[in-house]
């Protein structure tokens, strides 16, 4: 569904709640929609009831601002991911892409402002079929892959404020649990049978209704007490991130976005890490391999997304002066030539067909 040119138009306060800070801490409970708006009465004073909250959610899914409405589930923690970059010549760079965006397992691509300028994600069930993967590319491409699998993740959070006026995102938030949190290439999730036709049955999202547990639950021939205590293990694994309304991008405004990759002293990187990952402006900051061999000598990896360019840039030399006083490139993407969510039947079954 595309967005209203004049989205904002009759946005209230109860809209702005349910935009602003339901993106994540959705209920897990058979009625959740009565506890939020017990929850927006209570902080707006507007009297509303579960019903009324339910068609606002429904109308701004309608109109583009939410893209959908569940949750958001953690790729690397489910199977096997990397980030992928290819140097494409510019007159093969479409073919290229076209190749690359082919398979399902690439759920992003993006093209950068630097000389490895295509950045793929792939996701597959096994570390042995992403690999695979991979070298399928090169030898179709003939281009050389340069693979780096997350390591430590410091801070991952890609929920936006939308109707404040703030310049980058987190501007006005504080981070919440920055650790250092190791990933396993070999990750397989450990999924029971329930867990895995959970996955796979919300991966587009919840059903809009008063009760999306329970129609979860009938649709996967379980019990709604077993689908709520599923989720809550999820939640506590790392394999949802988070559930709540996801925000249209485009409605946060936050049209820039750099990555910034950045030679930090191996003994410094989980105290650098952690330490940037509580800075209110660094939306992704984690630690991907070296790759001497490949000329590749960036260890630390961080997300900047901002409203304006300029923000972004300042904010960048503001982490070199203060905080990463260490050798870097600004990657900015320029193009987004795939953007769809990882496909779970892939992780869960681990099929192994293109």
């Amino acid at each position: 569904m595309s967005l209203d040119a004049d989205w904002r138009a009759g946005i209230d306060a109860v809209d702005a709640a349910l935009i602003d800070e339901y993106q994540s801490g959705f209920p897990v409970e058979s009625r959740p929609f009565e506890r939020v708006a017990a929850e927006i009465a209570a902080e707006t004073g507007v009297n509303v009831d579960a019903a009324e909250v339910l068609d606002r959610v429904r109308d701004l899914r309608e109109r583009g601002v939410f893209r959908r409405f569940g949750a958001v589930l953690n790729p690397p923690v489910i199977g096997s991911s990397t980030l992928a970059a290819v140097r494409a010549p510019e007159d093969r760079f479409d073919e290229i892409a076209e190749v690359i965006n082919g398979y399902r397992q690439v759920n992003h691509n993006y093209r950068r402002d630097h000389e490895w300028n295509q950045w793929f994600v792939v996701t597959a069930g096994s570390r042995e079929r992403r690999d695979a993967i991979l070298a399928e590319i090169e030898e179709r491409t003939g281009c050389e892959v340069l693979n780096l699998p997350m390591l430590t993740d410091y801070y991952i959070d890609l929920e936006f404020p939308v109707v404040n006026g703030d310049r980058f995102a987190r501007e006005s938030g504080e981070a919440q649990g920055v650790s250092a949190t190791r990933i396993s290439e070999d990750a397989r999730g450990d999924l029971t049978a329930l867990e895995a036709d959970l996955l796979i049955a919300v991966q587009d999202g919840f059903p809009l209704s008063a009760t999306p547990y329970a129609d979860v639950a009938s649709e996967i021939d379980a019990e709604v007490d077993e689908v709520l205590a599923a989720v809550e293990r999820l939640l506590a694994d790392g394999c949802i991130k988070r559930i709540g309304c996801v925000v249209n991008h485009v409605v946060t405004g936050f049209t820039n976005n750099c990555m910034v990759v950045w030679d930090v002293p191996d003994d410094e990187l989980d105290s650098r890490g952690e330490a940037v990952g509580g800075l209110p402006y660094v939306t992704l900051c984690y630690h991907r391999p070296r790759r001497p061999e490949q000329d590749w000598e960036y260890d630390l990896f961080t997300m900047i997304h901002g409203r304006e360019a300029e923000a972004v840039d300042a904010k960048i030399d503001e982490l070199a002066a203060e905080h990463l006083p260490f050798d870097h490139e600004r990657l900015y993407s320029t193009e987004t030539l795939k953007q769809t969510g990882a496909r779970y039947e892939e992780l869960v079954a681990d099929e192994s067909e293109h």
